[in-house]
């Protein structure tokens, strides 16, 4: 059996900026320790929510080592090095594991994109370089790919390959993954509105939006589910659904950051091509924070 790099939820970190644009690296820290004191199971950097497509190179490594750094070991910290570039991912996952990263989260090429052939390879020559564990990560309404179950199951026996996030939104692809590759790698919701029925996969938690605002909550969604309380866990992930569409109104991360925002853990501050989200729509995701005692 593979190692599990983390059970329950890890939250896919906004990156706060000051008004100028630059990463805020005292508001990141306080949102890393909010995020631990909430009880959350792990964290990504670097990813789709953290605006990574727009970080320069030294941006890039700076803020996956210094996430690692503030971290400490008190949860796994997983670093977003995926890219459309074979040979700049495999630099990110180097720079990633010597920066003492737990794992690595390896999005599909986008805009090139790749035959499902090509992502085997691709996805081959990383994990080869890689010291740590690899997520693959699925997301075809952004990079115009999926991958495959066939695909997966190719990839499987990869000793550095150990799981996946998955956010092609299709149950019935990601059931015949699961049919095929069993055990052989963990699976993770990359939808918040699709824990549960993940996890009713044999799935073990989610890389989530949502715990930005709620770590402890999206977390207990999980950790019910593993004790036991199905019917807790179901009740938990509909009661936050509302919230959930709220924050996905919009493009992802703008709505989470003006949520964030909200919360004072950074400026409402997006790089090009975002943009502050629609003020009806952020009057609705203030309406749905509040309904869930969030402090607006």
């Amino acid at each position: 059996m593979k190692k599990t790099v983390f059970q329950g939820a890890a939250t896919a970190l906004i990156t706060p900026f000051d008004k100028n644009g630059k990463i805020d690296y005292g508001k990141f820290a306080a949102l890393i320790e909010f995020q631990i004191r909430g009880g959350i199971d792990a964290l990504v950097v670097a990813g789709t929510t953290g605006e990574a497509s727009t970080f320069t190179d030294d941006e890039h490594r700076e803020i996956i080592s210094f996430a690692v750094k503030q971290t400490n070991g008190r949860v796994p910290v997983i670093a977003g090095a995926g890219s459309n570039d074979t040979s700049y991912a495999i630099g990110l996952v180097e720079h990633a594991c010597a920066a003492g990263a737990d794992a690595v989260l390896l999005v599909t090429p986008y805009y090139n994109k790749a035959t499902q052939k090509g992502l085997v390879r691709m996805y081959t020559e990383i994990a080869n370089v890689s010291e740590k564990p690899v997520i693959l990560y699925n997301v075809p309404s952004r990079t115009g790919v999926n991958i495959e179950p066939e695909t997966y199951l190719a990839l499987a026996d990869h000793p550095n390959i150990v799981g996946i996030k998955e956010a092609n939104g299709n149950i019935g692809k990601i059931v015949d993954t699961c049919a095929l590759v069993g055990d052989k790698l963990t699976l993770y919701s990359g939808n918040d509105d699709q824990i549960v029925p993940i996890l009713s996969l044999g799935g073990k938690g989610v890389i989530s939006v949502l715990s930005n605002l709620l770590p402890g909550q999206t977390s207990e969604i999980c950790h019910r589910f593993f004790r036991g309380d199905i019917e807790g866990s179901r009740k938990l992930q509909l009661e936050l659904l509302p919230l959930i569409h709220a924050l996905f109104s919009e493009v992802n991360p703008i709505p989470a950051k003006a949520a964030m925002a909200r919360l004072g853990y950074t400026e409402n501050v997006l790089r090009s091509p975002l943009y502050p989200m629609e003020k009806e729509h952020e009057e609705i995701l203030v309406r749905r924070m509040r309904d869930c005692g969030l402090p607006v």
